[in-house]
């Protein structure tokens, strides 16, 4: 690592307070055109708000959400750097923020329901480390994924005869998971969809592909590009609308991340993710020099 962990810390302090906020600019961006084509008022006054919202809390430098959503930081990293004390810097940026006012205390014992007080605790934040040989800088990025949205999620182990023809089966777990979500997850939601591995594994890639791919990008395999255009369109005709009223606009996008799995199952995990599209990031070179991700600073 070429930097020292006081500076590594500032960056990772100042990544946090941006992250919560604000919303990134593929989320405003889609937001914004989804105002342009909302045809239901109500939904457009909701959509008008939402956008409100964020430059508000972008001017006052507040909160763009009262939730702080669960932190999970994806790291990425090559053959030529060490990483000093990553963990141990990422969460005392997390509570130092917490206690500067900037994110609510929210993290709590899972059984006593005991709060910490500060946001920290066993597994806060979650960690995901991908080794990639040659790559030459170190990636960072984090997500603050709101929880109420996690109450519409689904996870089932399908069969390759529940996968039925042109995947008929899949698509109809995935529409109506969202029905019965309703307005549940914040509606215009973005949904992240993992197929395959083990249960575990779904998850995980449900989780990864709408926290860290761009909500406008394309995916680079096609049949899953034609997947999830088609599961969007799908989704945008059930009404929903944005907070659950009714209206054109009821998801932002789908992603969908896969892997081979036994060929006994389907693992598949639907994760939504809310409107406030809380995150960032950043990449270091060797030279000192950063990238950043996500529109961040």
């Amino acid at each position: 690592m070429c930097w020292d962990e006081h500076k590594l810390y500032s960056e990772i302090y100042d990544l946090v307070i941006d992250s919560c906020t604000g919303v990134s600019p593929d989320c405003l961006a889609l937001m914004r055109q989804a105002l342009e084509r909302e045809t239901n008022q109500t939904a457009r006054s909701l959509l008008q708000a939402m956008l409100e919202n964020v430059e508000l809390a972008g001017k006052l430098r507040k909160p763009v959400c009262q939730s702080p959503g669960f932190p999970t930081v994806y790291i990425s990293f090559g053959d030529n750097f060490e990483l000093p004390n990553i963990k141990d810097i990422w969460s005392r940026a997390i509570t130092d923020a917490t206690m500067d006012g900037f994110l609510r205390p929210s993290m709590v014992h899972p059984l006593t329901r005991e709060n910490s007080g500060d946001n920290s605790g066993v597994g806060v934040p979650n960690f995901e480390f991908d080794y990639i040989p040659g790559q030459e800088y170190i990636e960072m990025v984090i997500s603050f994924k709101g929880c109420g949205a996690e109450l519409g999620n689904r996870m089932k182990i399908m069969t390759t005869a529940m996968l039925g023809k042109n995947y008929s089966g899949f698509k109809r777990l995935v529409l109506e998971t969202v029905k019965d979500a309703g307005g549940k997850p914040c509606p215009p939601f973005a949904v992240g969809i993992g197929v395959g591995g083990q249960m575990d594994v779904a998850a995980k890639l449900s989780r990864r592909a709408v926290s860290t791919r761009d909500w406008r990008d394309v995916n680079p395999d096609p049949m899953l590009q034609d997947l999830e255009e088609e599961l969007l369109e799908k989704i945008n005709l059930l009404g929903i609308g944005p907070a659950g009223i009714g209206g054109d606009t009821t998801a932002l996008a789908v992603k969908i991340g896969l892997s081979f799995t036994h060929t006994a199952i389907l693992p598949v995990a639907i994760n939504f993710h809310c409107w406030p599209a809380r995150r960032g990031g950043f990449r270091i070179y060797p030279d000192g020099s950063k990238e950043v991700l996500f529109g961040g600073k």
